[in-house]
């Protein structure tokens, strides 16, 4: 099957007997298959998917493969000390690496390159964040992140202040651009050659024990698989199901990308293939410069719908995608009256504590991923590696991370939960406002901040 034949595979239409069951076709899933596969290529692995392998957000995302974790290192530190700090860093570091280097060895032609991330500071407020990041890398002493000053940055890019501010940067290079959709088909493709069966418009309704209950989209049939070890990795879309509901609270993310730019407004631009950036704004954005010399370009803003409703019309937000297009040419004046050719969106899945987990009972033999706030194109990889260390009750380094086996808090019933999202939305499009008004950081990101955790 090619990468463009999104025709989807065939469904489960009989019961079925497997050594694990995994509930998802996105990038969690097809990582843990590939790395039970590497500890032991017996296994006999299912993956359940209702549309199609990299649907959901695996296959829709900014493409940064990046050290990030939704959690701070500060914020861990806290939680679970230094050690435990220091050691969730250096494993989101080596990720990079490994996701990289698993790509080569599979042959996934993904637009992999290392290029870092560039993190605009537009105006003195913002400069103090960079700083305090820098200081913080230097504090843990695994991140490589540095600054850029004004003459550096003024040399390198096209990039706007704001008011009469020049910007400067942080530069982190732990991080790669990656194009997700050739990633996560390419990975699917991948462990399918090894022997897994992925079975595709097969929706899960409901798991135990030992045995997951499915029906085919197609045809009606319903059934069940019956498996010693059950991993649900549905992110965002885990919503939706009774067991998940209020565990996971979905997001929206939005995202557009242009024509291809000309060599010449991409050397005025000054971003590289590979590279990905950002500024320190609160109502969070992120771009990349793509393989054909496009800008993919996100950001928040859109609503959280009650009830954690999740609908393809909420992908699309005529408002949001007008504002990050306004947003692009202000960073980047030079791309003039550049044509959007493309816009979507999808769901994150959002954790109460805003930590993500790699999770596993090996009394009920289920287990639990997600919770990744946007960060899920590196951290499904260490996602799979420790669930599948897990599984197979391994003690390693990366089953004593702070993350594994953690299980944050429930989300609010409603209407506590709506209010409470779509005030958090608001109160970062406010702060940014605030900063610009005051000249000083932003008191309600700090009263934000106290509720998510960071």
């Amino acid at each position: 099957m090619g990468l463009d034949d999104l025709r989807p595979r065939p469904a489960l239409t009989s019961d079925a007997r497997f050594d694990v069951c995994l509930v998802g076709g996105g990038l969690t899933a097809l990582w843990t298959a590939h790395s039970l596969l590497a500890l032991d290529p017996t296994l006999r692995i299912a993956i359940l998917e209702r549309e199609i392998a990299g649907y959901g957000a695996s296959g829709r995302n900014g493409g940064w493969c990046s050290a990030l974790f939704p959690r701070t290192a500060g914020a861990i530190e806290r939680h679970d000390g230094l050690d435990a700090a220091v050691a969730m860093r250096r494993a989101m570091i080596d990720t990079v690496a490994e996701v990289g280097a698993a790509t080569r060895r599979e042959d996934i032609d993904c637009d992999f390159v290392q290029g870092g991330t560039v993190v605009f500071a537009r105006d003195a407020v913002q400069q103090r964040a960079a700083a305090a990041d820098v200081a913080e890398a230097a504090q843990y002493g695994v991140d490589r992140t540095g600054l850029l000053d004004e003459l550096e940055v003024a040399a390198r890019f096209g990039i706007t202040g704001i008011g009469t501010s020049r910007p400067t940067a942080t530069f982190d290079p732990d991080c790669a651009g990656v194009h997700p959709g050739k990633l996560v088909r390419g990975l699917a493709r991948a462990v399918e050659a090894s022997g897994v069966s992925i079975f595709e418009r097969t929706e899960v309704l409901d798991w135990a024990a030992g045995r997951v209950r499915f029906r085919s989209l197609d045809s009606g049939f319903e059934g069940s698989v019956m498996a010693r070890r059950v991993i649900v990795a549905l992110e965002g879309f885990g919503s939706q199901l009774p067991r998940v509901r209020r565990r996971i609270l979905p997001l929206y993310s939005l995202m557009i990308a242009t024509e291809p730019l000309s060599d010449a407004t991409w050397n005025e631009i000054g971003i590289e293939h590979g590279q990905t950036f950002s500024d320190y704004r609160h109502l969070l954005i992120y771009g990349q410069r793509t393989a054909d010399n496009r800008f993919a370009f996100g950001g928040r803003g859109a609503n959280y719908h009650w009830g954690s409703a999740v609908d393809p019309s909420f992908e699309r937000v005529d408002a949001v995608f007008e504002h990050l297009h306004r947003t692009l040419v202000e960073l980047f004046p030079m791309v003039g009256a550049v044509t959007v050719t493309h816009r979507w969106g999808g769901p994150i899945g959002v954790a109460r504590d805003w930590t993500a987990t790699a999770s596993y009972n090996p009394r009920t033999g289920v287990g639990f991923a997600g919770g990744y706030v946007g960060d899920g194109l590196s951290t499904t990889n260490l996602a799979g590696r420790t669930l599948a260390d897990l599984v197979l009750e391994r003690d390693t380094e990366l089953t004593r991370l702070p993350w594994a086996n953690h299980r944050s808090p429930l989300w609010e019933p409603e209407p506590f939960r709506f209010i409470g999202a779509n005030l958090g939305v608001l109160g970062m499009q406010v702060a940014d406002l605030e900063e610009r008004a005051t000249g000083r950081a932003s008191l309600v990101a700090k009263a934000v901040g106290r509720l998510t955790g960071h």
